[in-house]
């Protein structure tokens, strides 16, 4: 069957064309898709700045620059994988609760298609239903998580599931390996000191954003890769706010001295190899973003993901 590709740019220009992920054919039926690209249009569980609703689709327009070789690790996925742009979940913008719950059900239903979604957020509470929709099928998951923030709160402002508390009910419900999560990119203030030591102390394991600066990531990627292992479900989540303000503005929780572009196209690089049963790429908020540089960067942390995920081919 043959694979589905990115409009050419060269064929239709750029700025016009379908509003698809890299322009990639949109899919109403999931048979024969070995990827999904998912968008989950919602900011009700954010707690300070909205405007990730607007995420996936800004993104998108964004992704129509991106190419489908990757001219600096070799990587051709539309070669191998048939990947499509299944459009937007349709959540109940009133409710978080009530979205949570539609988030966990189409997931359930994506992956039990065998296809990996390829989600574009959205506020980060949307992981919490995708890892349950994912454990569920392939038990406690390996977590390579990239981001300013812990997302361990016990709850925010009474609530038990918001874009804060994502990591902490994970642990709870048993849908992560707590020896197999890696939190990268931390930093910013707290509350309390114990904001990063109680999750340090379940097993995760930790990288201040201070302690990865001026330091290329391909290693530390390296290091995750054969910490997981081949064989083990492992799903990757990256917030945006994960990259330095001056990288990515338009975010809902901007934290000072983060990472660069470059070292999250090196971490990303050295997760090649895991078995990634899905990934996202959450809180762009285009209100903050008039540049559109932070949807744009967001769009090419997908592309890499998609780069690494099995069964790529590289040329």
């Amino acid at each position: 069957m043959p694979k589905n590709q990115p409009i050419s740019g060269n064929d239709l220009a750029r700025f016009s064309g379908p509003n698809t992920f890299m322009r990639l054919p949109q899919a109403n039926d999931l048979g024969g898709l070995d990827v999904a690209v998912v968008g989950v249009p919602t900011d009700i569980g954010t707690s300070w700045r909205s405007g990730t609703r607007f995420g996936p689709k800004q993104v998108r327009a964004e992704s129509a620059m991106i190419r489908p070789y990757n001219v600096q690790t070799g990587a051709a996925p539309f070669d191998t994988l048939q990947v499509a742009d299944v459009g937007d979940m349709a959540i109940n913008t009133f409710s978080l609760s009530d979205t949570l719950t539609i988030i966990r059900d189409s997931y359930k239903a994506i992956i039990a298609h065998d296809v990996r979604p390829m989600t574009i957020g959205g506020d980060h509470s949307i992981t919490l239903p995708i890892l349950r929709a994912a454990a569920e099928k392939h038990g406690p998951l390996a977590l390579v998580h990239v981001d300013a923030h812990a997302d361990v709160n016990e709850h925010m402002f009474g609530e038990r599931e918001t874009h804060g508390t994502v990591f902490r009910r994970a642990h709870e419900e048993g849908l992560i390996n707590p020896q197999k999560t890696y939190q990268i990119g931390l930093r910013g203030t707290g509350y309390t000191a114990d904001d990063f030591k109680e999750a340090a102390a379940w097993g995760f394991q930790q990288w201040l954003a201070a302690d990865l600066w001026h330091r290329p990531l391909d290693t530390l990627g390296g290091e995750i890769r054969r910490d997981i292992g081949q064989e083990t479900p492992t799903y990757v989540t990256f917030d945006i706010d994960s990259l330095d303000p001056a990288y990515a503005p338009g975010t809902g929780t901007p934290e000072i001295g983060g990472l660069t572009t470059p070292q999250a196209l090196q971490l990303i690089r050295g997760l090649r190899g895991l078995n990634i049963v899905g990934c996202d790429l959450v809180e762009v908020s285009p209100p903050y973003d008039p540049s559109g540089n932070t949807a744009l960067t967001g769009a090419n942390i997908l592309y890499e993901l998609l780069c690494v995920f099995p069964g790529v081919a590289y040329r």
